[in-house]
């Protein structure tokens, strides 16, 4: 169980603050229910769901101690390339929700460097690898950095350096 203030990876909103924890009654049911916010949004998003809840990825965040290992999936060759765009949205979906960061940074150099060779050949990554890279890369590099206390853009830019030496 989470606690007040823990920072936490939320689903497809990513990174969140855990405001509360409290009991709500729903349709008759009384749960406890984790009252959050995403946590770099101007919105005054606020998101409950119950604690028990198995349907939605809640994860904590990123140890610092874990942040090297994890980098170092931009020094591995990308994972094979599937040609049939639904077979390998399929593919890279079911690596992400496992929520395994290692393994979501693998599918994260994988499209940054397909998006680096598709760009030599003055061509685009397919629009949805595009989505696919840069909502998980947001939400990977945002918990990076948190965990390292720099800035989204210096972990992506270490990304590139990595990729780039090791190509």
């Amino acid at each position: 169980m989470f606690n007040i203030g823990d920072l936490i990876i939320y689903s497809a909103h990513g990174i969140c603050q855990i405001d509360d924890i409290c009991d709500e009654t729903v349709a008759g049911v009384t749960k406890k229910y984790y009252k959050l916010h995403p946590y770099e949004s101007n919105h005054h998003i606020t998101i409950r769901t119950p604690v028990d809840n198995d349907k939605v990825l809640m994860l904590s965040m990123i140890p610092k101690e874990e942040v090297t290992d994890i980098m170092d999936a931009f020094k591995e060759p990308a994972l094979e390339w599937d040609n049939n765009p639904n077979m390998r949205l399929q593919y890279f979906s079911d690596i992400i929700n496992t929520g395994e960061r290692k393994e979501i940074a693998k599918v994260v150099n994988t499209l940054m460097r397909k998006k680096i060779e598709v760009k030599l050949d003055g061509k685009n990554l397919y629009e949805r690898d595009h989505k696919v890279l840069n909502s998980t890369q947001t939400i990977l590099f945002k918990e990076l950095s948190i965990a390292l206390d720099t800035t989204f853009e210096e972990v992506n830019q270490l990304a590139i350096r990595l990729i780039n030496e090791n190509s």
